[in-house]
């Protein structure tokens, strides 16, 4: 065997780099503002694009324009990525309105009336759709996301604890709140953020992997601002069981005189659970009274892109008023409780937008196809022996263990998901228990980067604290998800299965190498490495320490 030297790629760049620049000097002007095609300038193959610092000259835009249009050729395709819950479609005309109104700003409303007017009427829809009550005032507001309105609803909890507390002559340096170890990341920023203390239940598969009800009852006491209850888990799609929270609350109540309130973190689920004939279940909306605030993400099941987000309260008394801030701004005057100033108002008209022209039916029917596919995917792949699913939205009311390979994959024609557990049209799955047996030496995360090589996004990983043993693959079927790419889908799937099981457990030990070693990265967030030991890849915090980041 010949023998041979190891090159060190950056060091031959860089004398390529030198060399080709000092050949080339002569040929291009140091402004590289002469040119006849994009990749005729000098950024094309004489220089890099600045990265780091402000260039003294600047460049002809096409060049700009298509420099960065081929690096970002090399982000995954927002169609397949099936990773997140943000949509990644809208129809032409609602692009055409968003892009006509790209520059207003939310926060001049005084110059902006028609589409305050527009934020205004999206408020009260919502409201109406969430089930408010007769009577009641129900008032909220757009946000960026469920982010910041989680910690919108959390602070008025808050307040309204401490108000009460201090007109008792009570302590108020104790505040918590509970929530179960499924929650997203941001139901404990808000905790660490406004001095709360969170009490985060273990979850468990007993408890189908959400809020543990039982534990509920463990964990409140009179500094108990609120509960989180979420409508959707990120991890596997279930919806918590407010009504029954509810009740557990109203018992409390009754024996104790200590008066709970109940935020509903519906992210994903607020624009789910009204439209589809399963609902949730049970009761969840303000037709519940311990109700109190319900969040949603419009970038979400919402069908807008990202950049929206809502809060309402059941009604006004239960927004502290001291947290409303009266604005003089630009001429006008409006009351404002966000956690943000300026943002972009295009959102807020898509979201109107698909409110009118979808209505009722249109988004039940988008909805409908949503968890019809879901459940086509779920039962395909239990029935391929392989797989067994952690969500249970394709099986019968009732029914949330895995009682053996689907004898029935297709659906019935006039069945709907009524029929089936409520919750959101996400597929968590994972190697079956056979599967493991017959192939312990294969890793569940090689599907994931087996699969990302086919271009689609699908995710690996650990579930909450508790159940950390168990790792699982998570698709979110979105509107996009059509039955055509649906099909290709569960086609790649057994193939790079049966490829995975074909192939030489050396062969595949390559895949477990990879990793960013950009400069970028290097001086970014840590992010994760699939070298790292432990479930948390990477991380600086154990998972038994808070909730576990998960992709949303």
């Amino acid at each position: 065997m010949s023998l041979a030297r190891h090159v060190d790629p950056d060091e031959l760049i860089s004398n390529l780099h030198s060399t080709h620049i000092s050949q080339a000097s002569h040929r291009h002007t140091s402004g590289g503002t002469a040119h006849i095609t994009p990749y005729s300038t000098r950024y094309a193959s004489k220089q890099e694009i600045s990265k780091f610092k402000i260039p003294h000259n600047g460049a002809p835009a096409d060049a700009v324009h298509q420099m960065l249009k081929d690096e970002l050729d090399l982000d995954g395709r927002p169609n397949l990525n099936l990773a997140s819950f943000v949509g990644t479609y809208m129809e032409t005309h609602a692009e055409q309105l968003m892009f006509e109104n790209i520059s207003k700003n939310m926060s001049d409303a005084d110059e902006y009336p028609a589409m305050m007017q527009m934020h205004a009427r999206c408020v009260s829809i919502i409201a109406h759709l969430w089930g408010v009550q007769k009577g009641e005032r129900a008032i909220g507001s757009a946000t960026t996301g469920s982010s910041e309105a989680i910690h919108l609803g959390g602070l008025a909890m808050k307040r309204r604890w401490q108000e009460k507390r201090m007109a008792e002559g009570k302590d108020t340096s104790k505040p918590n709140i509970i929530m179960g170890a499924n929650a997203q990341v941001a139901l404990e920023k808000f905790a660490r953020y406004f001095e709360v203390e969170a009490r985060i239940l273990p979850v468990s598969e007993e408890s189908n992997f959400r809020l543990d009800t039982e534990l509920v009852k463990e964990n409140i006491d009179e500094n108990t601002i609120g509960v989180f209850v979420i409508l959707g888990s990120t991890y596997t799609g279930h919806y918590e069981p407010v009504e029954e929270i509810s009740n557990i609350l109203d018992a409390y109540q009754e024996k104790t005189g200590i008066d709970i309130p109940i935020h509903v973190d519906a992210a994903s689920g607020g624009f789910v659970a009204p439209f589809t004939h399963a609902k949730a279940g049970t009761k969840w909306d303000f037709s519940l009274p311990r109700v109190k605030s319900i969040n949603t993400s419009g970038h979400k099941f919402g069908l807008v892109y990202a950049g929206v987000g809502w809060i309402i309260w059941r009604d006004e008394s239960f927004l502290p008023k001291h947290l409303v801030f009266e604005l003089h701004y630009l001429g006008g005057t409006e009351e404002s409780y966000t956690l943000n100033f300026s943002r972009p108002g295009a959102q807020i008209i898509a979201q109107y937008y698909n409110l009118i022209h979808l209505g009722f039916a249109g988004y039940q029917q988008i909805m409908e196809n949503c968890m019809s596919n879901a459940r086509l995917l779920s039962k395909s792949l239990e029935a391929t022996g392989w797989y067994t699913c952690v969500s249970d939205i394709h099986r019968p009311v009732g029914t949330h263990s895995f009682l053996g390979t689907a004898s029935q994959v297709f659906s019935k024609e006039d069945e709907t998901s009524a029929d089936y557990n409520p919750g959101l049209p996400v597929v968590a799955f994972r190697f079956s228990d056979e599967f493991k047996k017959e192939f312990p030496h294969l890793k569940q995360d090689t599907i994931s980067k087996l699969l990302r090589a086919k271009q689609y996004i699908i995710p690996n990983y650990p579930l909450p604290p508790n159940e950390d043993k168990v790792e699982i693959l998570r698709v979110v079927v979105r509107e996009s998800m059509s039955f055509d790419l649906l099909d290709r889908l569960i086609s790649d799937i057994c193939a790079t299965t049966q490829d995975l099981i074909e192939n030489d457990k050396a062969d595949l030990s390559i895949l477990s190498k990879s990793k960013d070693n950009s400069a970028e990265k290097e001086h970014s967030s840590s992010g994760s490495h699939p070298d790292s030991k432990g479930q948390g890849r990477g991380g600086k915090r154990p998972m038994s320490e808070g909730v576990h980041r998960t992709v949303c």
